[in-house]
């Protein structure tokens, strides 16, 4: 099989839950234990657990002037891409600006401003409503604000695909380079879900879980005692590059982009088909993409969210696709929480680190998976492994699915 194409991966900026840079997040995820907490900001409300960033301040990183005009998930993703440039090496001013790309990957605006801004307007004070209310809020400011901040003047855009919006992000990106048009993209996602409003929503919904006593143990993605995900929060941005530009720079490679795969389930607003299918189409296309067979992948970075329905079908795609024995598999949200937009993004860079590893972070919190279902699930530590390829795999509301294929430089 021959695929599209591959693009290099050089570099890496991560805010998450487990840490700010690969050494703290890898040590973190290494340990298998959920990061879930009782958070403040939702105190109250049915469910009041979350994983937030920890140590993060948006003042001594951007300037106080700056961090106090963008909303919390604009101050993550510009956070992780000054990281992700500083990682590659790679000062923007000594390229072509024109041929710098920016694609982000949000899930949603932010709600936290939105709700401060529609308070007010409900209480007739619209005169009181802040000029900075919609710039500071709507999705695609991230985007802007990393080129503002870099000079990158190329395409620049965000994507939403709910909780696909960071893998699919990247797989946009990847086309842009594939096509000639850009020589850099620097992509990802960015989100915080920590709003009250976010929070209150998804609890009305059902999908969030209700074992707030001890939180740790609230996600168990695959397990048969799973009732919903925690929330989360974070940003990853990866530097993609064409393979000519970097090589013409001297990069060091930390991965090559090797496929992309996306589809929609045509099915339901909220839950996925129940045989998976949406999931499977889009594996498999990644695996095209890529030049490869299901055989030659070594690792799973799975959506794996927690919920009843959403891991029984992506179980059945998986297994379907590996003709029943997929490869190792890890769910990092069981220790980080679920990023809604940017999860695809932070999976993706974890799964970077995994093949740089040659190591399987665990799985949180499983204790029996749902026969007929049962899956090569890494628990307790980290399993080494002998892997080239590796797959991660996303899905969101609207039944949108994406799934990227990384190999090892």
């Amino acid at each position: 099989m021959t695929g599209r194409g591959e693009v290099a991966v050089t570099g890496l900026g991560l805010v998450t839950p487990a840490g700010q840079d690969a050494e703290s997040i890898w040590k973190t995820m290494a340990a298998g234990r959920s990061l879930a907490r009782k958070d403040p900001d939702l105190a109250g409300l049915p469910v009041d657990i979350a994983c937030s960033v920890q140590d993060l301040d948006p003042v001594s990183e951007l300037g106080i002037r700056l961090a106090s005009r963008l909303d919390r998930f604009a101050h993550l993703g510009l956070i992780a891409a000054r990281r992700a440039l500083n990682d590659a090496r790679l000062s923007l001013p000594g390229c072509r600006p024109e041929r710098v790309g920016v694609v982000l990957g949000v899930g949603s605006n932010s709600l936290q401003t939105y709700v401060k801004e529609f308070t007010r307007l409900g209480e007739g004070r619209a005169t009181s409503l802040s000029p900075l209310g919609l710039p500071r809020s709507v999705p695609n400011m991230v985007a802007g604000e990393i080129a503002i901040d870099t000079g990158a003047c190329g395409p620049n855009f965000t994507v939403s695909s709910a909780c696909a919006s960071g893998a699919t992000a990247i797989g946009v990106a990847r086309d842009l380079l594939l096509a000639s048009a850009c020589d850099i993209v620097l992509t990802g996602g960015s989100e915080s879900a920590r709003s009250r409003m976010t929070a209150a929503s998804f609890a009305q919904m059902r999908a969030l879980s209700t074992r707030t006593e001890p939180p740790e143990l609230a996600c168990r993605p695959f397990d048969t005692d799973r009732d919903g995900f925690v929330l989360g929060e974070g940003a990853a941005v990866l530097v993609l590059e064409h393979p000519d530009h970097a090589r013409a720079r001297g990069a060091t490679v930390r991965a090559w982009l090797r496929g992309y795969g996306a589809s929609a389930d045509a099915h339901h607003p909220t839950s996925p088909h129940p045989q998976g299918a949406g999931a499977e189409q889009a594996i498999r296309q990644a695996l095209t993409d890529a030049g490869c067979t299901p055989g030659d992948v070594g690792h799973v970075n799975a959506h794996g969210t927690a919920t009843r329905a959403g891991d029984a079908a992506e179980a059945l795609a998986l297994l379907r696709v590996f003709n029943g024995a997929p490869p190792p598999v890890t769910a990092s949200k069981s220790i980080i929480g679920h990023a809604l937009g940017a999860a695809g993004a932070i999976e993706a860079a974890l799964t970077v680190l995994a093949l740089e590893r040659q190591e399987v972070p665990p799985t949180a919190n499983l204790v029996q998976q749902d026969t007929g279902r049962e899956m090569d699930i890494v628990t307790v530590r980290p399993r080494p492994v002998n892997a080239d390829l590796a797959l991660s795999t996303s899905c969101g509301f609207g039944g949108q699915n994406a799934a990227l294929v990384l190999a090892a430089p």
